[in-house]
């Protein structure tokens, strides 16, 4: 029953957006990456985002970041419209943002230096930070001396320290091998568990955005992306990415939003081929 109070804000909410580009020469052509996208995330709720290679999953993401401002439509975050960075969100790239001449510590330190955390209690926190999720004992390896899933983990504990309540992932384990990959899926599930913070999850791996998913979202080829279907994903928490994957439901998921995402996927193909030739 209502208590007649109104429903809380989404987290993120982007209203109508539409973002086109203009090449740089005098009277260059304009390019629509996305048109006419309404997109929202809840607080607690775990959204995935897929769509073929190309069609503007990254511009989204970076509307949302603040990185990149609209051409028409709104982003509102809890409620207010956003202007400039999103300070209310962590960004996890898809390439490592780590900085090479810092140890994988100081790399965590480094956000919460910046907000003007004393040294002493920035280390700390960056120290169990990286206990949590299993580089203990490992934060005074630099970059180059750490496997591609420790510098993930080190990434990971880079945006998490910050305690943001949106969390931005772009294709973070699309680098990865089979294994490790699915060994940080399951971590940052049980770590997104523990706080239920806001999550915008960009992947091109269909398996991937059901298994971790509270709701999953295809977007259309571009140019002019937008939503096309919306998918609520109703399997039981928590979850084992390995074992849910023999679900039934699963399964099911798996085939419903294929025959929406499969069309697309080769329109997009298509358009790559007509690039390329």
């Amino acid at each position: 029953m209502s208590d007649g109070r109104p429903p809380a804000p989404p987290a993120l909410a982007l209203d109508d957006v539409t973002v086109t580009f203009r090449s740089r020469e005098e009277g260059g052509q304009r390019y629509t990456a996305v048109a006419g996208t309404t997109l929202q995330v809840q607080a607690g709720e775990f959204v995935s985002v897929v769509g073929p290679t190309g069609c503007g999953k990254s511009t989204l993401l970076n509307v949302g970041a603040g990185l990149l401002q609209p051409s028409s439509g709104e982003v509102r975050v809890f409620g207010e419209p956003l202007a400039g960075i999103n300070r209310r969100a962590g960004y996890m790239f898809q390439s490592d943002a780590l900085m090479p001449w810092r140890s994988a510590l100081d790399n965590v330190m480094v956000g919460l230096q910046y907000r003007g955390v004393p040294d002493a209690d920035a280390r700390v926190q960056a120290q169990d930070w990286l206990a949590r999720v299993g580089l203990a004992g490992f934060g005074d390896r630099y970059p180059h001396q750490l496997s591609g899933g420790m510098r993930k983990r080190t990434a990971l504990a880079q945006v998490l320290a910050l305690d943001p309540d949106i969390i931005l992932m772009d294709e973070p384990f699309s680098a990865l091998d089979v294994q490790t990959r699915q060994l940080m899926e399951n971590e940052v599930l049980a770590l997104w568990a523990a706080k239920r913070k806001a999550v915008l999850f960009i992947t091109h791996d269909l398996d991937e955005a059901i298994a971790m998913s509270d709701r999953v979202v295809v977007l259309s080829a571009g140019p002019a992306t937008r939503p096309i279907g919306e998918f609520a994903i109703d399997l039981p928490r928590p979850r084992d990415v390995a074992e849910v994957r023999t679900d039934p439901r699963f399964v099911a998921w798996h085939a419903r939003i294929w025959a929406v995402l499969r069309d697309e996927v080769l329109k997009g193909y298509a358009q790559q081929l007509k690039k390329a030739a």
